[in-house]
């Protein structure tokens, strides 16, 4: 009796029928081989030209092969959408500063794209982050050609035990959320000191809602993102604002819908992306 060999796919080196997992029996029938779970390439990147963006995963396929940031880091940022600023607005040998680095991801996609990355948080979690405040800023001014931030959305995320974090400022406090909002204020006035004339940023955020019985001291809705564009306003010119549909696993589950639905509330779809220049 002859062994059985199987012939080789396209993840076997050579240039098979894709798919084919198929080996030749004793008299030459076909058995398929128990099928294993395939990893389904992401589609390639390409520029986006509406104001409504979307893509299958948080993260695109770096061109060495690898992701950008720490898929583990919560309230990691889409490196994709990142991507797709660095591209538009920036030129190869250009610096790009995030105050707000948290996992490194931008740092990560400038370097594909062959940016200088500079990386600002207060709880550094690799050795090319510096420590430092995205309200004060160590750097000079006119001195970056992008600045992209994904701030904390009030206080839904967990990121640092460091009380300085502005994540553990409330949107939705009862003074409306003055701390929050203040030090949002500084941050994004130091982000336009930095920044070149005539150069962009990026503000990547959503608006917040906590609903009653949440664990949150407070309930209601925080329009985050329009309190922060009118800051914005203040110092830089708008460019476009951008939606970003969400791909949250969590709110697949049935139980977040019906609560909506019974709580008469909406669960968080997509992000605001500010797209601002300085004058």
């Amino acid at each position: 009796m002859r062994p059985i060999r199987p012939n080789r796919g396209d993840g076997g080196g050579g240039k098979g029928r894709k798919g084919d997992d198929t080996r030749t029996g004793p008299e030459g029938a076909s058995q398929h081989a128990p099928s294993r779970p395939v990893r389904r390439a992401l589609p390639s990147m390409q520029i986006m030209t509406t104001t409504l963006w979307e893509y299958p995963s948080q993260h695109y396929e770096g061109a060495s092969g690898g992701m950008q940031g720490d898929k583990r880091y919560v309230g990691a940022s889409p490196s994709w959408v990142i991507w797709q600023c660095l591209q538009r607005y920036t030129k190869p040998g250009e610096t790009v500063l995030d105050p707000m680095v948290g996992s490194g991801t931008t740092i990560d996609v400038a370097m594909d794209l062959k940016r200088r990355g500079i990386g600002f948080d207060l709880a550094p979690s690799r050795p090319d982050i510096r420590q430092g405040d995205a309200r004060k800023i160590d750097l000079p001014s006119a001195s970056v050609d992008f600045v992209f931030v994904d701030p904390p959305y009030s206080t839904h995320v967990d990121y640092s035990d460091d009380p300085a974090c502005i994540g553990k400022l409330d949107a939705l406090a009862q003074d409306g959320g003055k701390a929050y909002y203040d030090s949002m204020q500084r941050a994004i006035r130091e982000i336009a000191r930095v920044l070149k004339p005539g150069k962009h940023m990026a503000l990547y955020v959503s608006d917040s809602y906590s609903k009653p019985g949440a664990n949150s001291k407070s309930t209601g809705f925080a329009p985050i993102g329009f309190e922060l564009f009118a800051m914005m306003r203040e110092s830089m010119q708008p460019v476009d604002i951008i939606s970003v549909v969400r791909h949250n696993q969590k709110l697949q589950r049935g139980n977040w819908h019906k609560a909506a639905e019974e709580g008469n509330f909406f669960l968080r779809g997509f992000n605001y992306l500010f797209i601002m220049r300085k004058g």
